[in-house]
Parts: structure tokens; C-alpha cells; sequence
């Protein structure tokens, strides 16, 4: 079940908001983990490998929406399968 050939590359980046154009969908069938800085997150909404940020919602603020915001953290971003 962990066979490292049928998963996907992960790409740059990458959302889990559906709406998003960096949502890809058969990559969440997996277990994704983030490391920033060399600390794995477990709250992270969006990531770019590249730039070197993640993104991550505030536990209060709405958008005009009624989405949560995000607050961008940046340092050295690493994604692997779980």
C-alpha cells in the first residue's frame, strides 16, 4: 500500500482549498507531511517549495468571504509523503 511508484510527484505548490489553481486532488488520497525550517507542521493550508513559504490559517480572522486568513511563513520548505 505504501508503493512509492503509484504515488504522484508532489508538486512546487500546493493547496487544499478546491477553489485554489495549486489544488490537485489525487495527491490528498495520500498522507502529506511539510517540514518548515526542519519542523514538521500539521496546520499548513498552502505551500511553495520554490519561494519558501507556507501558508497558514489564522484561528480568528474571516475574509470578506467568510474564509479564514492566511499568514505566510517563510523558510526553507520540504513536502513528503507520510
Amino acid at each position: 500500500m505504501n508503493d512509492t511508484k503509484s504515488l504522484p510527484e508532489l508538486p512546487d505548490r500546493l493547496s487544499t482549498n478546491p477553489r485554489s489553481p495549486h489544488h490537485v486532488a489525487e495527491i490528498f488520497e495520500h498522507n502529506i507531511g511539510i517540514r518548515l525550517n526542519g519542523k514538521e507542521r500539521f496546520d499548513v493550508d498552502e505551500y511553495c517549495i520554490s519561494e519558501g513559504w507556507v501558508k497558514i490559517s489564522s484561528p480568528k480572522a474571516l475574509d470578506r468571504r467568510g474564509q479564514p486568513l492566511l499568514i505566510t511563513v517563510k523558510g526553507t520548505v520540504e513536502a513528503f509523503y507520510s
